[in-house]
């Protein structure tokens, strides 16, 4: 996620990086040539296109409609996305405070090192359940990283899981039943453990359903095509009007039309790698550090910073 340093009026205008510039940089240049040679033929030979701008203002208009459609819809999964992931980081700490607080013998005095390796695990293992869930929804296939916070044959097994955090969750829903079997959880607070364990399989459905599901094809396409071809014939309707400022006037209408459309597509898919993307390494960490605190772990990896105003 574009993280700017400095956010002035101008430094918004100039910007490039993280903009919809290097998308749509290509397209307006191809409309700036087209219109050019359209006012030269116009002004050389009097090639008169018979168009008037008539039909381009009524599509205009209901091509801005369109791609404001979209881009809500774009904008809604990208909101979506990012109260999933404050979901995730608010069940996962309620997840670990039950686990610290709810897990262990019963009318005890004190705690033996069994309980605490097992609070410890439980913890461990809601970690990489976040970063396992980060990496499949950006389809990265390493798990390397996951054998930080789980055994080294679970890991092996890992790898041949088509839903990996899903297999996560199943183990530590068996060890939470293998603690209540021993005692170690009230029958009270089993339901309340259990719960938070439904909260995280339903954020992670919740997110493989905005990643499963994209705007429907038709839909992007159509409105692709009628934004290609309105900017490209603009020249032709406007050059009889507007004369030499033809080139200038069909790249300020075409700047706005496909960096609507480029605006859409990026926020359609909010957990990729793009600059406007979500900023899942930067949550995963925070949620890693915040649970390991708990834990009483030392040595803490730092919050991640924005590497050239891009937080990952």
């Amino acid at each position: 996620m574009l993280v700017p340093k400095q956010v002035t009026w101008w430094r918004l205008v100039f910007k490039y990086r993280g903009s919809e510039l290097p998308r749509t940089k290509g397209r307006i240049i191809g409309v700036a040539a087209v219109a050019i040679v359209v006012t030269v033929l116009e002004a050389r030979h009097d090639w008169h296109p018979n168009l008037t701008p008539l039909p381009f203002t009524l599509v205009g208009i209901a091509l801005g409609i369109f791609l404001g459609f979209r881009n809500n819809a774009s904008y809604d999964r990208w909101w979506e996305g990012r109260k999933l992931w404050g979901a995730l980081v608010n069940t996962t700490r309620s997840f670990a405070r039950q686990t610290l607080t709810l897990v262990g013998p019963r009318g005890s005095g004190h705690e033996d090192a069994q309980v605490a390796a097992l609070r410890r695990e439980l913890v461990l293992r809601i970690v990489a359940f976040v970063h396992a869930l980060r990496l499949s929804l950006r389809d990265v296939n390493d798990i390397g990283e996951l054998a930080r916070f789980l055994p080294a044959e679970e890991v092996e097994r890992l790898k041949s899981e088509t839903n990996r955090p899903y297999a996560i969750t199943q183990g530590t829903a068996e060890r939470l039943r293998a603690a209540y079997d021993r005692g170690w959880i009230h029958d009270v607070h089993l339901p309340v453990l259990e719960g938070s364990m439904t909260a995280l399989t339903d954020i992670q459905g919740a997110c493989e359903r905005i990643k499963s599901t994209p705007i429907p094809f038709s839909y992007t396409t159509l409105i692709h095509r009628i934004t290609a071809g309105y900017c490209y014939a603009l020249p032709f309707g406007l050059v009889d009007s507007v004369g030499v400022l033809t080139p200038a006037v069909c790249v300020i209408v075409a700047y706005a039309f496909f960096g609507l459309d480029v605006v859409g597509d990026e926020l359609e898919m909010p957990f990729g790698m793009d600059p406007n993307d979500l900023p899942l390494d930067a949550i995963s960490r925070t949620i890693e550090v915040n649970l390991r605190q708990r834990i009483g772990d030392r040595d803490l990896p730092p919050p991640l910073q924005p590497v050239d105003e891009i937080l990952s």
